[in-house]
């Protein structure tokens, strides 16, 4: 059974930063890749930044020079360094595994950035 279980959201003000875990199981993680993905109230689910198993990044415009996606393959987590946080950055944050044909998500971690 694939889970992943975010840790790490919170409010912060505007400027401040916050590190985002993601600690997955039920998959061979080191061979995965991983995402992390955004929602705000009344928006679609959005991509932030996804980390390939070989540890090459990408990431979301509104999220470079900003944020930063790393992995722990021996602690199966992926990590969302987020620096210089807007209000704009106010969203649930999920992690994503796509795995067996399918997408696997978390439960979300909400992260409110105050103005």
């Amino acid at each position: 059974q694939v889970q992943l279980v975010e840790s790490g959201g919170g409010l912060v003000q505007a400027g401040g930063s916050l590190r985002l875990s993601c600690t997955a199981s039920g998959i061979i993680f080191s061979i995965r890749d991983m995402g992390w993905f955004r929602q705000a109230p009344g928006k679609q689910r959005e991509l932030v930044a996804t980390i390939t198993s070989g540890g090459s990044t990408n990431y979301a415009d509104s999220a470079k020079g900003r944020f930063t996606i790393s992995r722990d393959n021996v602690k199966k987590t992926v990590y969302l360094q987020m620096n210089s946080l807007k209000s704009e950055d106010t969203a649930v944050y999920y992690c994503h595994v796509f795995f067996g044909s399918r997408s696997y998500w978390g439960q979300g971690t909400q992260v409110t950035v105050s103005s």
